[in-house]
């Protein structure tokens, strides 16, 4: 496999929800607007500029089959479409638990989110994604997690005062990320480059 300039480590296999993250996106939503084809081929654009620059493999997967295949976008970029009755969370869902550790799921889908974290992949929000690619700014939030009804334990806004002083709850430093959080913040990181 591949070294990772950026980290020195092996290379990391990404699994992208690939309209969830268009979707999560106002540049990437106006190109699909035009067509599903412009806004495929826009995400495309975009993470194969990652791609060239690194040496992760990156996989988007859509659901159903394109009127025409979209041309390859170069570098360690590979392109699934699922066949009814599959939809791209199965495909999603089914490469996670394939791969494992040492991959990573991008996507904001509940259901897919999950399947991924039991397969013991590193699990980032759409948003997170898009933002470690712009490197306009750090991920908002505890990494790799959307914002929860429970609240955001970065946000003193949103913190329920009593749930971080009840130990039943959670033992361990409050302070420190879980295992999953900081999962996540490694491959941000791959994004994000030196």
């Amino acid at each position: 496999m591949p070294t990772n300039p950026w980290t020195g480590g092996d290379a990391m296999r990404w699994l992208i929800d690939g309209y969830n993250v268009i979707r999560r996106d106002a540049d990437l939503r106006a190109q699909e607007a035009e067509s599903l084809e412009a806004g495929r081929t826009a995400l495309l654009r975009l993470v194969a500029r990652v791609a060239r620059a690194g040496g992760d493999r990156f996989t988007i997967v859509f659901d159903g089959a394109p009127a025409s295949r979209p041309a390859p976008a170069g570098g360690q970029l590979e392109v699934i479409f699922s066949r009814p009755p599959e939809k791209a969370d199965d495909v999603l869902a089914r490469l996670a638990r394939q791969l494992g550790a040492g991959s990573a799921v991008v996507t904001s889908d509940r259901a897919v989110r999950d399947a991924a974290g039991r397969a013991g992949c590193a699990v980032i929000g759409a948003e997170q994604f898009l933002e470690a690619l712009s490197a306009e700014s750090e991920p908002r939030g505890i990494y790799g997690r959307p914002p929860t009804d429970e609240g955001d334990l970065t946000d003193p806004a949103t913190t329920d005062k009593d749930e971080l002083a009840d130990p039943a709850r959670k033992s361990g430093n409050p302070r420190r990320l879980s295992k999953d959080a900081r999962a996540a913040e490694r491959a941000l990181r791959r994004l994000r480059g030196p």
